[in-house]
C-alpha cells in the first residue's frame, strides 16, 4: 500500500514530516509519496513559490528517509491539479498498485466539491487525519480516519517569518530553511 500526501507545500515543515511519518506507522504503508501539487484548484494564484522550488524543498526534507518520495504526477501537468486526474494517472503508470490517499480534516471538510468526488473510492481508499481546529467529517467516501499528533506548524507564519526577517529553523528542516535562504524565497508580500 503507497501512501499519498499531497499539498501546495509552500514550504513544506516539520507538521507535514510528522505527519506523514506517523501516518505510515499507523497504516503499514509501504511507502510515503508526497505530492506537491502545481497549481491547487482551491488556492488559484496563490502559491507563494513556485512549484519547482516547492518540490526540491521536498526532496531535501525527505531526503534520506526510508520510504519517503516526492511524486511529481502533478508537476507533470498543465493547470490545476486534481486529485482524480492525478490518481488516474498513477494507476494507468503502476496497474496493481493499491493507494492510500491521506487528507488532513480541514481539506476533508471540501471533498465532496472536489473535481469527480464519487471517483476518488475507486482510485484510492481514502484516510483523514485529525488535524488542530479541525474534526473528521463523517462522510461516505472516507475509509477510515486516524489521530496524529497536534503539531500547530503554519506554512503561512513561515512565510511571515521569512519575510520579517526572522528564523525558521526548527520550523522546517535545516537544508529547506538553507534553500529558502539561497533562493531568496518568501521576502515579498502575500
Amino acid at each position: 500500500m503507497i501512501g499519498l500526501l499531497g499539498g501546495s507545500f509552500d514550504p513544506v515543515h516539520h507538521g507535514h514530516l510528522i505527519v506523514g511519518q506517523v501516518a505510515a506507522e499507523r497504516l503499514g504503508l509501504d511507502g510515503l509519496r508526497f505530492v506537491p501539487a502545481r497549481e491547487q484548484p482551491f488556492k488559484r494564484g496563490r502559491h507563494a513559490a513556485p512549484p519547482e522550488h516547492r518540490a526540491a524543498m521536498l526532496e531535501l526534507a525527505v531526503q534520506g528517509q526510508e520510504g519517503f518520495s516526492v511524486e511529481r504526477a502533478e508537476l507533470e501537468r498543465a493547470g490545476p491539479s486534481y486529485t482524480v486526474d492525478s490518481l488516474r494517472a498513477l494507476r494507468g503508470r503502476e496497474p496493481g498498485a493499491e493507494f492510500t490517499l491521506l487528507l488532513g480534516a480541514d481539506a476533508a471538510v471540501d471533498l465532496p466539491l472536489w473535481r469527480e468526488a464519487t471517483e476518488l473510492p475507486g482510485l484510492a481508499r481514502i484516510v483523514v487525519f485529525a488535524r488542530p481546529g479541525a474534526a473528521v467529517p463523517s462522510l461516505p467516501m472516507i475509509a477510515e480516519s486516524i489521530e496524529v499528533p497536534a503539531v500547530d506548524i503554519s506554512a503561512t507564519e513561515i512565510r511571515r517569518r521569512v519575510r520579517a526577517g526572522r528564523s525558521i529553523r526548527y520550523w522546517v528542516p535545516d537544508a529547506v530553511a538553507e534553500y529558502v535562504a539561497r533562493h531568496r524565497l518568501y521576502l515579498d508580500p502575500e
